[in-house]
């Protein structure tokens, strides 16, 4: 009997303890929930911004600045990276030049984007071959597949992997702790400048060649626009990052014109607060250029480009 008694008091015990933990995860599960919310909430402030919808054209797989445009009248297109796009500003240049001269202006600007999402997307391509004129942003040779490494298929600024011969040559780095190109790069700058020197000729004549086969599916009617950062933002230099007048200079020949304008990050420029990002987002488009910057390459390129 009194047996009993004890186990059922035992039994009560962790009955009690079972509950009390059971509670306690059902508190830190609301918590997660909440705090997720929150979170994601912060995010979509500066993503869902109403004029910077993201869109897809077609069967494309790259996620490009919205709205959807309709393809059927005369149209500029517009390629490039996050400056092209717009990232976290209201008017992006094509939108400027839009409202400044009535020309259909297609933004097929992607984020982070290096010339493999473009060469390797054909419903992109497609667009492009049906402008009356091309606008190409020149990106940095680093964000694009080549002899040493694999890039993401659409997100380029990823890394995948590295060949059997970056491995051989850097046989004292361990490539699996990397997730992003420039991470990567920079250490290799680092552990070896001149091992790095052999990495980036590389990366130059891959660019070099993969422009060239872009620029061959498009034709001549490209103007190539060279947004030229005057500050480094980390240790490879300057954005775009390996870019030379020298390989420029090689392609002229086969575009119709070349526009340069020098540009300072939004840091610098002070437009920080004219920028439309959550609070997460702020460091990253403090590096990225502001209104300012865009209202500047629109005057640039109206005058190349065919207006009314």
């Amino acid at each position: 009997m009194g047996g009993d008694k004890a186990l059922q008091t035992v039994k009560f015990a962790v009955n009690w303890r079972i509950s009390i933990f059971a509670t306690i995860l059902d508190h830190i599960s609301i918590w997660v929930k909440i705090n997720w919310w929150v979170v994601m909430s912060i995010e979509m402030q500066g993503v869902g911004a109403p004029d910077e919808q993201r869109c897809r054209y077609g069967a494309s797989k790259l996620t490009v600045r919205g709205p959807l445009r309709k393809l059927d009248a005369p149209y500029v297109a517009f390629l490039g990276g996050s400056e092209t796009y717009g990232q976290h500003v209201r008017m992006p240049f094509s939108a400027l030049i839009e409202g400044d001269t009535g020309k259909n202006c297609i933004n097929l600007g992607v984020i982070n984007a290096g010339l493999d999402a473009f060469v390797q997307d054909p419903e992109v391509l497609a667009i492009v071959g049906r402008a009356e004129q091309v606008v190409i942003q020149i990106l940095g040779a680093q964000n694009l597949s080549n002899r040493f490494y694999r890039v993401h298929p659409r997100r380029n600024d990823r890394f995948l992997k590295p060949s059997a011969l970056l491995s051989a040559i850097y046989r004292d780095v361990d490539f699996t702790e990397f997730h992003f190109i420039k991470h990567m790069l920079e250490t290799l700058q680092r552990v070896s400048p001149d091992r790095f020197a052999t990495v980036q000729d590389e990366l130059q004549q891959a660019w070099l060649s993969r422009m060239r086969l872009l620029l061959r599916a498009v034709g001549q009617r490209v103007v190539l626009l060279w947004l030229q950062y005057s500050e480094s933002q980390g240790e490879l230099g300057p954005e775009p990052l390996a870019i030379t007048g020298a390989m420029v200079d090689q392609l002229r020949p086969i575009v119709s014109d070349v526009v340069v304008v020098p540009v300072v990050s939004a840091r610098l420029s002070d437009e920080v607060e004219n920028m439309m990002f959550s609070q997460m987002q702020a460091p990253a488009a403090a590096h990225l250029i502001g209104p300012s910057a865009h209202h500047q390459i629109a005057e640039a390129l109206k005058a190349k480009l065919c207006v009314p």
